[in-house]
């Protein structure tokens, strides 16, 4: 079930912003924004580590305003666990009221439950502030009232004010700034969950709280999500950003000689010093802004302009090649786009409804958990009105567990060739992002997709056709893609080799892009595992499952005669099959018996795939590597 998210809205100035900010800083500032996100019922925010009150009784009082922020499909417990992922960054010692604060939690909740963010009215406070020549002056006390606190667990007092400071003013700033920033940190009667590293406030007279993990004690700005980064890059001439994850080995031993360089180079307003954590967060989101896949990553900007990217372990990784084939030269293989082949046609879905109704109403006697009637209900009210709203700025908010249960009683009471459009709709389904969130999270066996895939053997040709592409879209979610290989690899295998040697070229061709689709995954986990990155450990492989591959692909590419385009997805997942496989001394014995280079090399001859042989530039380069430089 979906769970309503809200923004709770709080001035931590208690007016005064509004009142004196025109005066002080020459700019209206409406407040000065703390918030907190609302969910499952609770109230959570950041200042002394990651905290919990009932909500509008936390020490903040009753909110200003409260954003609807609209649902969320995310269960609490995955919520919870994304709390605990996180904690280890939102600990006490590194708030800072302009850089990394409750806005920056806020904005990473928001992301992670319901892809939004916080209004450009709270997330550019602190750029609003800093572009006023007060707010400029004011940055040094305010970075040195939280340093003090990163070593002690208490907020330094102001420091004398700037010069720059009218001195009618100075005594007011002072007391301002000290009300906000302790109002920002302090906990009062918020209750902190004691698993996510609660700091308790020290009464002002008890000596200084130990500080608990690791502690930002030099000048290195932490960016969770791409608003907190963009916002270092709009407020600095000149940035160093260091992209780095928690299992890195490399970004261990760089990151104190990092820190020792922000502790030395950086200069307020001009020149910041930026961690980006991809494995925590929407850290991942200002990766893939710029590309970045391997840590660690240094990237320079200027003006907020990328100048100069460096991949450390990039470098590593060309200069000692761990497998064989990374020292080779591929460049027709490495400019294969590696995302998945998606069938995104959409049919008639009041002619596929008539089609399954009709199914529905001719089974004389109906079992399962789901009757007749419910299930009819639920494909009409439920299924095709979400189908048709695909790509609308507002789709219907529904369960899709109803589906499931639709699913397994429709698998139960029709045949195969009666369930493709069934399967036909989970295909157009599996397009959109939230019924992928929510299969990611069902791949038990009562999954939709293995449901549909336990109907696969000796199937009609519409139903097979139908499975492959439903499969193949499946395959454009990471998390699917990767459960799937885990528990049904073989099923998928057997479908998937039967259909390479159908009569029917479309179902070739449905085949041949699941084969791509299965290799471009295990590729990409393959290339991460190879760098040392913590993504390729997920790969899970099967020395039986290579050589069955090889073999089945091969036989493909031999039988193949006409269809120029199935050749190219074939030659295209043998490629990327071979290319990083851990079993590589078997598979080349078992090229070389089965003589891939002879069966690759005749599709360029007259008469090997159409009369001329494969025509398109493109596909030729690709067949004349692997068969040259991936078999004996």
């Amino acid at each position: 079930m979906s769970a309503p998210v809200e923004v709770y809205v709080y001035d931590l100035s208690k007016g005064l912003a509004s009142q004196l900010s025109l005066q002080l800083t020459g700019k209206q500032i409406d407040g000065v924004w703390h918030t907190s996100v609302v969910v499952f019922g609770k109230e959570i925010f950041y200042g002394q580590g990651i905290c919990e009150a009932e909500p509008g009784r936390s020490h903040h009082g009753s909110p200003l305003r409260v954003i609807a922020m609209g649902d969320t499909s995310i269960d609490e417990q995955t919520f919870v666990e994304y709390l605990d992922q996180i904690k280890e960054h939102y600990t006490a010692d590194k708030y800072h009221l302009l850089d990394f604060n409750c806005n920056s939690f806020t904005n990473d909740c928001l992301g992670f439950l319901t892809g939004g963010s916080l209004p450009s009215y709270i997330k550019d406070l602190p750029s609003d502030f800093l572009s006023t020549p007060f707010g400029a002056a004011l940055r040094p006390t305010i970075d040195a009232m939280f340093k003090g606190r990163a070593s002690t667990g208490v907020l330094t007092p102001p420091p004398d004010l700037p010069t720059t400071t009218d001195p009618a003013n100075s005594a007011l700033t002072s007391s301002l700034l000290q009300a906000v920033a302790a109002g920002a940190t302090s906990n009062g009667s918020g209750s902190p969950s004691s698993s996510r590293n609660y700091l308790p406030t020290p009464a002002p007279t008890s000596p200084p709280t130990p500080v608990q993990g690791n502690s930002l004690t030099t000048p290195v700005h932490i960016a969770t999500n791409p608003s907190s980064f963009h916002n270092v890059l709009r407020t600095h001439r000149a940035v160093v950003a260091f992209f780095t994850s928690a299992t890195c080995g490399p970004c261990r031993m760089i990151e104190p000689v990092f820190e020792e360089l922000a502790k030395s180079k950086s200069r307020a307003n001009d020149v910041a010093f930026v961690k980006i954590d991809l494995s925590v967060g929407m850290s991942s989101a200002v990766g893939g802004e710029y590309g970045v896949r391997v840590t660690p990553t240094f990237i320079l900007f200027l003006d907020g302009n990328k100048t100069h990217e460096m991949k450390v372990d990039l470098l590593l990784y060309q200069a000692f090649p761990p497998h064989p084939h990374t020292a080779l030269s591929l460049p027709a293989i490495e400019a294969i786009p590696l995302n998945a082949i998606l069938f995104s046609q959409v049919p008639n879905l009041d002619v596929v409804l008539t089609k399954v109704t009709g199914f529905i109403d001719a089974v004389p006697s109906w079992s399962g958990s789901a009757t007749k009637e419910a299930t009819k209900q639920i494909l009409a009210k439920n299924m095709i009105p979400y189908l048709k709203a695909r790509g609308s700025s507002s789709p219907p908010n529904i369960s899709f567990e109803p589906w499931r249960d639709a699913t397994i009683s429709l698998a139960a009471n029709l045949s195969a060739g009666e369930l493709f459009p069934v399967a036909d709709m989970w295909r157009v389904a599996l397009l959109q992002p939230a019924v992928c969130g929510w299969s990611a999270t069902k791949l038990g066996p009562e999954s939709p997709i293995l449901v549909l895939l336990s109907k696969a053997e000796d199937a009609p040709r519409n139903y097979t056709l139908t499975l492959l592409k439903m499969i193949s879209n499946a395959f454009a979610n990471k998390v699917i893609a990767r459960e799937l290989l885990l528990s049904s690899r073989s099923s998928i295998t057997a479908l998937m080799v039967a259909a390479l040697l159908h009569d029917d070229a479309t179902v070739r061709l449905a085949a041949a892009s699941l084969a791509f689709n299965m290799a471009a995954h295990l590729q990409r986990l393959r290339v991460e595992k190879v760098r040392g990155n913590a993504e390729g450990d997920d790969v899970s492989e099967d020395e039986d499952w290579d050589v069955e591959m090889t073999s089945a692909l091969l036989e493909g590419l031999e039988r193949e005669k006409a269809n120029e385009e199935i050749v190219h997805r074939l030659t295209a997942s043998l490629g990327l099959l071979i290319r990083l496989s851990p079993s590589i001394e078997q598979l080349t014995s078992l090229l070389e018996v089965l003589q891939a280079q002879k069966i690759l090399k005749d599709k360029l001859e007259k008469g090997g795939c159409g009369d001329a042989g494969v025509v398109k530039k493109e596909v030729r380069k690709l067949i004349e590597e692997v068969a040259t430089k991936l078999c004996p």
